[in-house]
């Protein structure tokens, strides 16, 4: 099928053919007809389907210029708002129609005086509560509104923030939700909020023939020189480097960088420039590995990606496959590598039940042993302490170091039967800990 044959508007057609789209995916191809006939829709699939221009295309033609804020899009991060704003731009021009990203970290007033004349708007929960608090903004004239990664708005604590949302919105609407998984919480959501609804999924589809998955068992002390030695040993492409925590991400970036890897982290404790800094630079190739996690990756299109890392196993298959969909695109190859050890063997068997996946063992190269140095954030920790005379800093005080425990391989194997060692209980916990109740998650 071709974007000629889905009906759209000559004018935008002409904007796809600019963008040098040759066709549309799957999920473009069920809910652009089914939006623009004004129908609810869920939508299910996974990164990098292309599900911003499934919803912006319909969503573009059905507004007009000079009539108010008409459109209204939810992202669970500013990355994935300002992702969204870029292709309502690129789009939204040829009919003269403005949009806004209302997202934290940036000067407020900017983007009141911007709503002022703006017909789209995409924001992240916390910074349109703070607008509709302020009276900034006006939703009354909402007739579409798009929950865009639904599931991880909601781990990141934002599902009292999309109630108080929806409720300033006219129930006269149409409504969009987006979500890679449908979990209880989602479904809840789209009970209570989208009218006889239709449900477009796009089947997960992995080219074996393109994408090479394999995973290495190792001692929890030798993964980080077994990462070294993988990334010296690489020689094109861009390479993204997941971890469950931001404390993990910092860790690892400041030990990579240590070690003479020019690498850069993403994650919601850095500033927002940092972020958009970090995410520049890989998409403009100024560097080659960013290291991230997931809700801070999540939803974005970066292009060239050959290599995924896995340094600390998702949870759950399918984040493992939001994951390992950023490589391999396009018909060009990929590779999806995961590094486990003892800790990692329970979200590995959580990952290997989805029998659709095909991740080989490979054998662990001998590797000189690199030192993983958990002192260098506290260091500087303490710098910044000295400055700010006592009291622990921003990045969160002072940490114990690891006691790793023991060196020995478990052999994983690659048992799918469930005959796996348990988990080991040495070494703390990755989770960051606090004596305060935090209903936001920040990733």
């Amino acid at each position: 099928m071709k974007f000629e044959d889905l009906g759209i508007d000559p004018i935008i057609l002409r904007r796809i053919k600019k963008e040098g789209f040759q066709k549309p995916t799957e999920i473009q191809e069920k809910c652009i007809p089914a939006i623009k006939k004004g129908k609810d829709i869920v939508g299910q699939s996974v990164t990098g389907s292309g599900k911003t221009v499934a919803f912006g295309i319909p969503l573009i033609e059905k507004t007009f210029s000079k009539k108010g804020i008409q459109s209204l899009v939810l992202t669970p991060t500013r990355e994935l708002c300002m992702q969204v704003k870029e292709v309502f731009d690129d789009f939204g021009k040829e009919k003269g129609l403005r949009t806004t990203a209302i997202y934290g970290g940036v000067d407020i007033r900017k983007q009141i005086h911007d709503l002022k004349i703006s017909e789209l708007v995409v924001a992240t929960p916390g910074r349109l509560l703070d607008h509709l608090n302020r009276n900034s903004i006006n939703l009354n004239s909402v007739k579409y509104l798009v929950l865009d990664e639904v599931d991880r708005m909601f781990d990141m604590g934002f599902r009292d923030d999309v109630d108080k949302i929806i409720s300033k919105v006219p129930k006269n609407r149409q409504t969009l939700l987006f979500s890679a998984t449908i979990p209880n919480n989602v479904q809840s959501v789209v009970k209570k909020y989208l009218k006889s609804p239709l449900i477009l999924k796009a089947q997960i589809k992995i080219d074996k023939s393109k994408l090479n998955q394999v995973y290495y068992d190792v001692g929890r002390r030798r993964k980080f020189s077994l990462l070294m030695h993988l990334l010296n040993k690489k020689t094109d492409g861009l390479s993204l480097i997941f971890c469950g925590t931001r404390r993990e991400v910092d860790h690892l970036t400041a030990n990579l960088k240590q070690n003479g890897i020019h690498a850069m982290a993403i994650h919601g404790g850095l500033t927002q420039n940092k972020r958009i800094h970090a995410l520049d630079s890989l998409k403009k190739e100024k560097i080659q590995i960013l290291v991230a996690t997931d809700v801070a990756a999540r939803g974005l299109d970066i292009k060239n990606v050959t290599q995924v890392y896995n340094y600390d196993v998702p949870k759950t298959s399918e984040d493992y496959i939001h994951r390992i969909g950023r490589t391999a695109r396009a018909g060009k190859n990929g590779e999806a590598i995961t590094i486990l050890c003892e800790r990692d063997y329970d979200n590995f068997r959580n990952v290997l039940s989805d029998k659709k996946l095909e991740i080989k063992s490979t054998g662990v190269p001998k590797v000189p042993s690199i030192r993983f140095d958990r002192n260098l954030i506290q260091q500087r920790s303490m710098g910044t302490r000295r400055r700010n005379g006592g009291g622990f800093s921003a990045q969160g005080g002072f940490e114990r170091r690891n006691n790793f425990g023991s060196e020995k391989s478990s052999n994983f194997g690659g048992n799918r039967s469930g005959n796996y060692r348990s988990r080991s209980s040495s070494g703390p916990s990755d989770k960051k800990r606090s004596n305060k109740p935090n209903r936001r998650r920040r990733y």
